[in-house]
């Protein structure tokens, strides 16, 4: 059945389509008909509009919604940069190491002494580009133990983010309504959506990986020859239902009432503190909001005769570049799936790539990479940059060398993914010294020993 069997329950009914035009409320007749800024909108609400493109975006790309809520989102004092020490904001500013040396990282920590919460615990691994050219991405690992405050939110003017949970589930509380986040289900919060985060699920204890895009928004791949259904099938996708709270008291600086909110601007962080909820939205309507999709209804696609396909294939999600057919970020996941390709080597092929690829584990093993020091496990990661020649390793090779050819289901159990650009990624200090999870030898011990099994002039 193409559904996941979650442990967490889930909590929350949602809208269903990707990029669809949807409208919620969350109280009777909070939307207003037939126009989007009467001049006095329903209830006392005030209309604000949310665009993720500029106004004269093409019909096809434009990207906006209009949220009601009882304040608008300008009510509050100036922003002021956080002085306090956050690792999430520092690694940002660290010198990245372009190298073409492929790396392997070992799982990362958690939070073992629930010192972070969701922001704290964010770290950048790698990245390229530059968020006030609104270009690039940023690659992280997120790991926390304790819930952001309870009147704390926060928001990033710097670009999307994709969410990935390896451990724990997020709950997610936006402006637009509140997502379960479990591992083996994705999220995207968009530019410029306020969101606060609790952990779910036993140990209270959160890990996964993070990207963040700063130029253009994810959409799903062009299917050509597929037809018209494959691969994420837009109905899965889910969006939050309006859900507000009433919290707009004295003055926050009275003392009486004080709303934290945080906001990363320009890989800074900046906060303010303000008289009301950010999460005050009655109701909405566009097509710029969050939303969730459960991996385990991918629709995989694959050889029926021989060969292996391109692991295009198996992309998510996509972020397209000025340039057709290339993308600034792709999502792309390795799930359970058969193989069945005759006289066909059927794990990845050895390859140099102009993409780079970084690769993460959500659970379970992953069939082009069963042997080597350390191994590739479940919150660990690896990073082949462009041109860094990569593959199965020793031990997966000669078993796929030698195995007999008959329908095999692989991966049963397990999701790898891989966020892919077309980008030269530099790595952080964070992520190749001071998280200490580098595995040393990894070309060594997955490729050094690799036979020869040519059959050339000598062996005649």
């Amino acid at each position: 059945m193409p559904v996941t069997n979650f442990s967490i329950p889930e909590k929350y009914e949602y809208l269903v389509g990707f990029d669809s035009y949807h409208q919620s409320e969350a109280h009777p007749c909070a939307l207003p008909l037939a126009q989007n800024s009467p001049q006095k909108p329903p209830l006392g609400l005030y209309a604000e509009k949310l665009s993720g493109t500029a106004f004269t975006a093409p019909r096809h790309e434009n990207k906006q919604t209009w949220l009601y809520r009882i304040l608008p989102s300008c009510a509050h004092p100036p922003f002021e940069p956080v002085t306090a020490h956050n690792e999430a904001v520092e690694t940002q500013h660290e010198k990245k190491h372009y190298i073409p040396n492929q790396l392997r990282w070992d799982p990362f920590d958690h939070d073992e002494h629930a010192e972070h919460d969701f922001v704290d615990g964010l770290k950048l691994v790698a990245g390229a580009g530059d968020p006030t050219l609104k270009q690039g991405i940023g690659i992280y690992v997120y790991a926390c133990g304790r819930d952001m405050k309870e009147k704390e939110a926060y928001y990033s003017a710097d670009g999307d983010l994709l969410l990935v949970p390896q451990e724990g589930g997020l709950d997610v509380r936006t402006e637009f309504g509140r997502m379960l986040v479990r591992p083996m289900e994705i999220a995207v919060l968009p530019r410029g959506v306020k969101y606060r985060v609790e952990i779910v699920g036993d140990g209270k204890k959160a890990r996964g990986y993070a990207l963040e895009l700063y130029q253009g928004h994810f959409q799903l791949p062009e299917l050509g020859p597929i037809g018209s259904n494959g691969l994420a099938n837009a109905r899965d996708f889910q969006a939050p239902k309006a859900d507000f709270e009433e919290d707009y008291g004295a003055t926050a600086q009275e003392g009486k009432n004080e709303w934290r909110i945080k906001v990363k601007f320009n890989n800074g962080l900046y906060e303010t503190v303000q008289r009301h909820s950010p999460f005050d939205v009655v109701a909405w309507h566009g097509n710029y909001y969050p939303f969730k999709y459960d991996l385990g209804r991918f629709n995989t696609i694959g050889t029926i005769s021989y060969d292996h396909p391109d692991p295009s294939i198996f992309t998510v999600l996509t972020a397209p570049s000025e340039k057709v057919g290339t993308a600034v970020a792709d999502f792309v996941i390795f799930p359970p799936r058969w193989l069945v390709g005759e006289d066909t080597f059927r794990p990845p092929w050895y390859h140099r790539n102009t993409m780079s690829e970084f690769m993460g584990l959500i659970q379970g093993g992953y069939d082009a990479k069963k042997g080597g020091k350390g191994g590739f496990v479940p919150g660990g990661a690896s990073l082949h940059n462009v041109m860094s020649g990569h593959g199965p390793d020793r031990d997966s090779y000669e078993g796929a060398r030698e195995a007999e050819l008959k329908p095999q289901k692989v991966g049963e159990g397990s999701c790898a993914f891989m966020f892919e650009s077309c980008l030269m990624v530099g790595v952080t200090e964070w992520g190749l010294r001071r998280c200490r999870k580098v595995q040393g030898g990894y070309n060594k011990h997955s490729w050094e020993g690799v036979e020869v099994h040519w059959k050339g002039r000598n062996s005649q």
